[in-house]
């Protein structure tokens, strides 16, 4: 099966599995989808594939589920819960960042044939979790910050607050999304790859990012169709 057919399924499947877990727990779903997810895309991220001829991290359409889910929230519960599972998510990272440094921290029996494959993974680890916490702790309070700046721009001005929610979504992840890309290739990636390779990075990762974001309008939609 070909990247490309491996990106749309796994598109259809991230996003389709947080309107899931939002039908059956609510936002206490949202909240345990952004801990699987944190914790997954920051283990993605280090594998790099050509597809749609691009380069590209993996770990781009679940990092995008998170934004998700702090629209989802924002747009049915508000900013509190929004930045509720933000603070989830950076805490999530700093569990595991130190979880898989002891992990790395013991010797391993003769028999042992993982550890190695461990230390391969995980050693690279401190330094794309660090960045991801980092990027992630300021770029999803900026974007819980900006859908409500538009939220407040669009009933002031239209005088409905329900209406262009596509308004706020794309208009709040697509900025932080290229504020993410930016700061988390430079921060994880600077000295790994040459200079040719972050910049396809930075690229084609929001491409990726942007059409993801479009991508995503409808579930959050369909989120406010169930909770309504």
């Amino acid at each position: 099966m070909s990247n490309e057919i491996l990106l749309i399924l796994n598109l259809i499947f991230v996003y389709g599995s947080v309107i899931l877990w939002y039908y059956f727990l609510k936002e206490k779903g949202l909240y345990c989808w952004t801990v699987l997810a944190t914790v997954a895309a920051n283990i993605e991220v280090m594998i790099l594939v050509d597809a749609f001829g691009m380069q590209q991290t993996l770990g781009n359409i679940l990092f995008a589920s998170t934004f998700l889910v702090t629209d989802i929230l924002s747009e049915l519960y508000g900013k509190k819960q929004a930045n509720t599972a933000v603070n989830i998510g950076i805490m999530t990272s700093v569990s595991f960042v130190v979880l898989s440094q002891f992990w790395l921290c013991y010797t391993p029996a003769a028999e042992d044939v993982v550890f190695p494959n461990i230390v391969a993974v995980f050693s690279n680890t401190p330094r794309i979790m660090i960045m991801g916490l980092l990027v992630y702790a300021v770029v999803q309070k900026i974007d819980v910050w900006l859908y409500h700046w538009w939220w407040s721009f669009t009933s002031k001005r239209f005088g409905s607050s329900r209406k262009y929610l596509w308004v706020r979504n794309n208009g709040s992840t697509m900025i932080s999304q290229l504020l993410n890309t930016i700061l988390f290739t430079l921060g994880a990636f600077y000295g790994v790859y040459d200079g040719s390779t972050l910049l396809d990075i930075v690229l084609f990762s929001y491409i990726i990012f942007f059409i993801t974001s479009l991508l995503d309008t409808p579930f959050v939609y369909l989120a406010r169709y169930l909770h309504k």
